[in-house]
């Protein structure tokens, strides 16, 4: 009893001098803080209550607060930010992730959303070749018959009533980037379908573990039930990435011409071929950087347009009068049943568009953290050095600068002159996701093949969405299609 009386002591003493000690020029704390504990209390919840305590109550708080403020958990204070030139003032001035991303090293190492930023810096300049525009042209074939294959496991359906698309939607795009970015035609169902049920439950095993400050340090992380379920979750997820990796590395071993190491029928050179290329004849990679980057791509390059597939297709099936506007330029870019081309991407203006409000109306990523490494001065206050800075990107995304209508769903915002340039659905500043061009060439092209084929119904106010390192649907997306005559 003593030790647990001085160990709240020794918490108490430290709260009071945290807040004794706090700077003038700091953000405001965020109302609803408890001694000792802070506003963990608030956090402590499931995951769907979570997000709409985040999205809801403590968006309009820091918004009411201009933009900043001070949120502790437990020992540790960090900084809310929703202000969108407040959020590109740190992203500018910042590139080093925070600490809490360790918590995913076990999983992707030193891939480039976990790496500190001199091995970031370093390893993206090597990599961006790998997402050229030019190289990604020749994916096209593959977003394509990727496309014709998800519109015929939907028409297998049938047209009954609802139906959980997202579940197909995942297993192909997941298909799609190891057939282009990893260059290995990956069917085996099984494999995929434990990759991507691991997947769900590694993911909610790093939002947990944030969630138990207690659980921050790897001493006592290595005696948790948590640890032990999230080294369930690696061993599957290392070994499908282990099983590419050496697919691909044998593929490459039987000596086939340098141009045709892709899959039959197209003629590109995937991004795992340029991780080998450098490691083989420059020696910059060693094969636990290659995993690493393998790891990085599966997740990053088929769970992100996964999900913003499955949320653009409720809301298409939500907005009829979209949905049609989105068909009629289909028909009248592509007509009849062709191939989308890469000069029909830049064409399909309104499907962008629906894409972009999609990514807008439910960010995918909804928030990214940074460790600052010195003072920061904002608008109305100045952060301090070695904190962490937690960028709401979803708040951005609900700020006014979008206008009276900023809760509803509207495309038509990105046509017009005056559109706000707070787009944070692939990251902020220099640091950003090296792979957006990628995801919304196949996105485009998926969501072409599907709209010309089905009127898809739906109703997104039904939607139960759940908070973690990505933004989920979980319960109220089903979809119901009708085939178009």
């Amino acid at each position: 009893m003593l030790a647990v009386a001085l160990f709240f002591i020794a918490c108490a003493a430290y709260w009071w001098w945290r807040h004794k000690n706090v700077k003038a020029t700091e953000p405001p704390d965020l109302p609803g803080g408890w001694p000792i504990v802070g506003h963990l209390p608030r956090l402590l919840t499931d995951s769907c209550t979570l997000w709409n305590l985040l999205s809801n109550d403590v968006h309009q708080e820091i918004s009411g607060l201009g933009g900043v403020a001070r949120v502790t958990i437990g020992p540790r204070t960090v900084y809310l930010i929703t202000d969108p030139e407040d959020s590109l003032t740190v992203a500018a001035s910042c590139m080093e992730k925070d600490p809490y991303y360790n918590f995913a090293k076990p999983w992707l190492g030193h891939g480039l959303v976990t790496a500190k930023y001199e091995i970031w810096k370093n390893h993206r300049k090597l990599l961006n070749p790998a997402f050229s525009q030019i190289l990604l042209d020749t994916f096209m074939g593959v977003f394509n018959s990727q496309s014709r294959k998800l519109v015929n496991y939907l028409e297998n359906e049938g047209e009954k009533c609802y139906f959980d698309h997202s579940i197909h939607i995942r297993h192909n795009a997941l298909e799609t980037i190891c057939m282009t970015a990893l260059g290995v035609d990956f069917t085996d169902s099984n494999l995929n379908s434990k990759y991507v049920q691991a997947l769900e439950l590694v993911l909610k095993t790093l939002i947990e573990r944030f969630l138990k400050f207690w659980l921050h340090s790897n001493k006592t992380f290595a005696w948790s039930n948590l640890k032990k379920k999230q080294d369930s979750c690696l061993s599957i997820l290392h070994n499908v990435s282990n099983t590419v990796l050496q697919k691909r590395k044998f593929q490459i071993n039987q000596n086939m011409n340098a141009d045709k190491k892709g899959i039959p029928g197209t003629k590109f050179k995937p991004f795992i071929d340029l991780l080998l290329e450098l490691s083989y004849k420059k020696e910059v990679f060693s094969d636990k950087e290659i995993r690493d980057h393998v790891d990085t791509i599966l997740v990053a390059g088929h769970d992100t347009t996964a999900n913003v597939l499955t949320f653009t297709m409720t809301l298409l099936g939500s907005y009829p009068e979209v949905q049609e506007k989105v068909f009629a330029e289909i028909q009248e870019v592509l007509g009849g049943n062709r191939d989308v081309k890469k000069e029909h991407l830049t064409r399909l203006v309104y499907l962008e568009a629906v894409l972009k409000e999609s990514m807008r109306f439910f960010t995918i990523v909804p928030v990214i953290a940074r460790r600052l490494k010195e003072d920061i001065k904002l608008k109305n206050c100045t952060l301090s050095a070695n904190m962490t800075c937690i960028t709401f990107l979803f708040g951005i995304h609900k700020h006014p600068i979008w206008g009276e209508d900023v809760n509803e769903f509207k495309p038509e915002r990105w046509l017009a002159p005056d559109c706000p340039k707070a787009f944070a659905a692939f990251g902020l500043g220099k640091r950003n996701c090296i792979g957006k061009t990628y995801a919304m060439m196949s996105m485009k092209t998926t969501l072409a093949h599907v709209v010309r084929r089905f009127r898809i119904k739906a109703d997104h106010t039904k939607m139960r969405v759940q908070a973690g390192a990505m933004l989920k649907a979980v319960a109220g997306h089903h979809v119901s299609i009708e085939k178009r005559t």
